[in-house]
């Protein structure tokens, strides 16, 4: 029965792979640190498996776990370091790009993002990622109506400052 749960938790794992990668590159810039957070996802992941409820949806209940590890990960590194984090664009960008970026508007919406606090970063990669407002507020923890408020007032912060 072990074996089992563990073969059907890393199928999972590896068909939603994706999930890990995204939160690990929006909160961890460096190579090494990154790699620590996605190991750090994992394990936690694995240590969450056996309070899974299968009737909710595998990916709400990992983005909520990885948020969570990734938030944790973020104060604590900031609380150990009291420095900032260096930014280095090109590794936060796993996306391939295609076509033109008229005045660098992908770059100033990356870096914007970059300085939002960890919620706020966790709050605009769900919505980026098409998200529903329930289906964020699950992952967060918060109301749907929070989740509303709280992305119209990054919109507004985005159009002032990008």
């Amino acid at each position: 029965m072990q074996e089992q749960r563990q073969s059907e938790f890393e199928a999972l794992l590896q068909s939603h792979e994706g999930i890990v990668f995204k939160v690990a590159n929006t909160y961890c810039w460096n190579p090494d640190e990154r790699a620590d957070l996605v190991q750090e996802i994992a394990a936690q992941l694995w240590r969450a498996w056996p309070k899974y409820d299968p009737s909710r949806t595998f990916s709400t209940w990992m983005y909520r776990i990885a948020l969570n590890v990734a938030i944790s990960f973020v104060r604590k590194e900031v609380r150990h370091r009291q420095v900032a984090v260096p930014l280095d664009e090109t590794l936060h960008d796993t996306a391939a790009t295609t076509g033109s970026d008229p005045a660098g508007l992908r770059q100033r919406l990356q870096t914007f993002i970059e300085r939002q606090p960890p919620l706020d970063r966790a709050l605009l990669l769900l919505y980026l990622e098409d998200k529903s407002q329930r289906e964020i507020a699950d992952i967060l923890g918060i109301t749907p109506t929070n989740v509303s408020t709280k992305i119209n007032r990054l919109k507004q912060k985005i159009r002032a400052e990008v």
